[in-house]
C-alpha cells in the first residue's frame, strides 16, 4: 500500500511539472510562415516577467497598437503587476473614456475610465471596426498570445518580418509581405519601424527589441496570473519530492521486521 502511495505521490509530481510548462509539448509553429525562435524570460517553469520590458511593451501598445486593438479582458487595476502605483493607474485609466448606465433618465452616458474598469475597444462594434479597416477585423489582443500556436515566437517574427517581397511576387493594394504570415500577405501595415517611439525609460528602440517587449507584454495581458502559478507549482514539488522519499522511508520501516520474518 505504501510503495502505491509513493507512486501516487511521485506521479502527481509528474503532472504538476507537466502543467507548469517543463513537459508541455511544442506546439507548430504558426500558420506556415517563417517562425523566429526567442528565448522568452517568462518560459519554462521558472519563467518570470521582466516589468521594465512590461513598462516598455505596454508604452509600444498604447502608442502604436491601441488605435486598432483592444484588450477587453484587462481592468486597468491590473497594471499594478507591471510596477506602476495606484496613482500612476488613475492617471492611466482617466486618459481612457467608458460608456456606463443608464443614468437617473435611463441614458447612457460617458465618463473618464477609473481602475476598476476594463480598457475600452478602440471601436463600438465589430462593423464598426471592419468598416475603419477596409473589411478586416483587428483582433483583441488580450488572448493574442494563447489564440495563436506558438504565439509568443509568432507575434515576435510578425512584427518583425515585414519585408519588401521578392521579385515577381504581386502584393495587391492594401496588402503587405511578411515572412511570418500564412501565405506572406496580410492586411495590417508594418506597425513598427525602430527609432519611431521615444520610450520613458531607458531602452533600445531597434524593431527588434520594441517587439520583444511588446510580445512580454502580451504575453502579461494573456496570463497575469503566471508567475504566481508557477511559484505555486514549484512549492507543490518541492513538498511532493520530500514526500516521496518520507512515503517510500515510512514503507522501508513498516515493512522491515516482516521481511526479517
Amino acid at each position: 500500500m505504501f510503495k502505491r502511495v509513493s507512486q501516487i505521490i511521485c506521479a502527481g509530481g509528474i503532472a504538476v511539472l507537466a502543467s507548469m510548462g517543463g513537459m508541455a509539448p511544442a506546439m507548430a509553429a504558426g500558420a506556415g510562415g517563417d517562425i523566429v525562435e526567442h528565448d522568452w524570460t517568462f518560459d519554462g517553469p521558472f519563467g518570470f516577467f521582466d516589468k521594465a520590458s512590461l513598462q516598455r511593451g505596454f508604452q509600444v501598445y498604447r502608442e502604436v497598437c491601441a488605435s486598432c486593438h483592444g484588450l477587453e479582458y484587462i481592468a486597468f487595476r491590473n497594471f499594478s503587476d507591471l510596477g506602476y502605483s495606484e496613482a500612476e493607474i488613475k492617471a492611466i485609466a482617466a486618459e481612457y473614456d467608458v460608456t456606463d448606465g443608464p443614468n437617473e433618465e435611463g441614458e447612457m452616458f460617458t465618463r473618464a475610465a477609473i481602475p476598476a474598469d476594463r480598457v475600452p475597444s478602440p471601436y463600438a462594434n465589430e462593423n464598426a471596426a471592419r468598416a475603419f479597416n477596409g473589411g478586416a477585423y483587428p483582433p483583441d489582443l488580450s488572448l493574442i498570445t494563447k489564440a495563436r500556436p506558438n504565439g509568443a515566437n509568432y507575434l515576435y517574427s510578425l512584427l518583425v518580418g515585414y519585408k519588401d517581397a521578392p521579385q515577381g511576387k504581386e502584393v495587391p493594394d492594401g496588402m503587405y509581405y511578411n515572412t511570418a504570415y500564412s501565405g506572406n500577405l496580410i492586411a495590417m501595415p508594418q506597425p513598427l519601424y525602430g527609432d519611431d517611439i521615444e520610450l520613458a525609460g531607458d531602452g533600445d528602440t531597434s524593431i527588434e527589441a520594441l517587439a520583444e517587449d511588446l510580445v512580454a507584454f502580451l504575453a502579461w495581458a494573456a496570463e497575469p496570473e503566471m508567475e504566481s502559478r508557477k511559484r505555486t507549482g514549484i512549492a507543490v514539488m518541492l513538498f511532493l519530492f520530500v514526500m516521496c522519499f518520507v512515503s517510500y522511508g515510512s514503507m522501508r520501516y513498516i515493512w522491515a521486521d516482516i521481511k526479517k520474518k
